[in-house]
């Protein structure tokens, strides 16, 4: 049924492919954000230190990382309908066990290893293994518009999170998140193929080529990489892709470490519970069209342009975080949105297209599970090494100024890294010579 309806729709099947993708990370990521919102009443009735609450976070993501590897060869083999209908499982189980949490272990378990972990295959990294195939001129714009479902769910789910938090507490908001996710996510996934050609389709909806026909322009630059059969034992090889991996861990340790203490962190020094809550889903509604507009630019100017954007953008998501501590203003908060908003979350624009156009290939999956080991990695890092070094010096400005240096580095890795030596972007492929 699923063919049928594809091939008679060709173009339109890609987009419902990203449809389906733009919900399935509205919910994804944003029950995983939710444990932003759960951070502090977790902590006021508990009363655990701060390391150990954001560690059950950190603790998730190390799950994630070492889950990555097998992820992407499972998605190799039996493709991303298996993969992501068993994170819809592990999350909305974590959601619904969270309620029973009365020791550190028992948060560790189900929002670390079982909201934290399962996510790995219903966000970036799930959605990034197959998306890109079903995409070559409009890559960077539908892995954006996918991605900026993030934004709309934090919008939508976010503050409803909140006012049940408030409402019922945060064990009944919990088990309401997770009945809505397993409701709506498994059934809609059913859709999803793997790769077009899969249903017998072609990138971006096109027909396929036939012989005599006009031959399809190539976006390929290093035609003797290209033509390379990469495997995971000769990507790991490369100094390309330990540059990805730098890239994506010290991209991922700047996000996470603001995302998880944020809204603690805007509390103490002066704003709201309210306000402080509306700033994280503020951030993702900024984030819609910065991602969506900057997954377009990318199609045109190329992606290491913008990850650098997106990296500058958490840079000065930091720097006003500093600012705002002296003046907790108005016009700091909203500095503080749109930088990470608009700018910052344009990283995931490119996260995947950096290292599909490098090396795209049929064991892709099992190279870029292996990469994103690295960038979750930096995700888990991240959160618990802010809160340890909150514990240690009593202050958040140490961790701080470390992300905006790191925020330099994640961008000189990824130009280093050069996926435009390898594929040029939509924009940048040369015209067919004349006559």
């Amino acid at each position: 049924m699923i063919g049928a309806l594809a091939k008679r729709l060709p173009f339109f099947y890609g987009w419902v492919v990203v449809a389906v993708a733009f919900v399935t990370m509205a919910f994804g990521v944003n029950a995983r954000t939710s444990f932003s919102l759960l951070f502090a009443p977790i902590v006021a009735e508990f009363g655990w230190e701060r390391a150990t609450v954001a560690g059950a976070f950190s603790f998730g993501f190390f799950i994630s990382a070492l889950l990555s590897p097998l992820l992407g060869r499972l998605m190799d083999a039996k493709g991303p309908r298996l993969v992501i209908e068993i994170g819809i499982f592990l999350v909305a189980a974590g959601l619904l066990l969270a309620p029973l949490t009365s020791a550190p272990w028992h948060l560790y378990l189900t929002l670390g290893m079982l909201v934290g972990g399962g996510s790995v295959c219903l966000t970036f990294t799930g959605q990034s293994l197959y998306l890109p195939n079903w995409f070559m001129r409009r890559r960077g714009l539908a892995i954006s518009v996918a991605f900026s479902g993030v934004g709309v769910g934090s919008i939508l789910l976010l503050p409803a999170f909140q006012s049940w938090i408030d409402r019922y507490g945060w064990r009944t908001a919990c088990i309401i998140l997770g009945v809505a996710l397993l409701c709506v996510l498994a059934p809609l996934n059913l859709f999803v193929a793997r790769k077009p050609a899969d249903i017998g389709l072609e990138p971006d909806g096109d027909a396929a080529a036939t012989p005599g026909g006009p031959a399809k322009r190539s976006n390929v630059v290093d035609a003797e990489w290209a033509a390379v059969d990469w495997t995971l034992s000769r990507a790991i090889r490369t100094f390309r892709f330990w540059m990805i991996a730098l890239g994506y861990f010290t991209g991922l340790f700047t996000w996470y470490a603001v995302q998880v203490h944020q809204t603690k962190y805007l509390v103490e020094i002066g704003y709201s519970p309210v306000i402080a809550a509306w700033a994280l889903g503020a951030v993702s509604l900024a984030g819609i069209p910065g991602q969506i507009g900057l997954g377009w630019l990318s199609d045109r100017i190329g992606r290491e342009w913008v990850w650098t954007i997106g990296s500058f953008g958490f840079a000065l998501t930091y720097l006003a975080l500093i600012a705002m501590k002296g003046a907790p203003t108005s016009a700091w908060l909203y500095a503080m949105v749109t930088a990470q908003g608009l700018l910052g979350y344009g990283v995931t624009a490119v996260f995947g297209t950096v290292a599909f156009e490098i090396f795209e290939g049929k064991h892709y999956g099992s190279i870029f599970g292996m990469l994103s080991l690295t960038s979750l990695a930096g995700g888990a890092a991240g959160p618990f090494v802010a809160g340890a070094m909150y514990d240690r010096f009593g202050s958040y400005d140490q961790v701080f100024w470390l992300c905006v240096a790191l925020t330099f580095v994640s961008s000189a890795a990824i130009w280093i890294a050069g996926p435009r030596k390898v594929r040029a972007v939509a924009g940048r492929i040369p015209a067919p010579p004349a006559g």
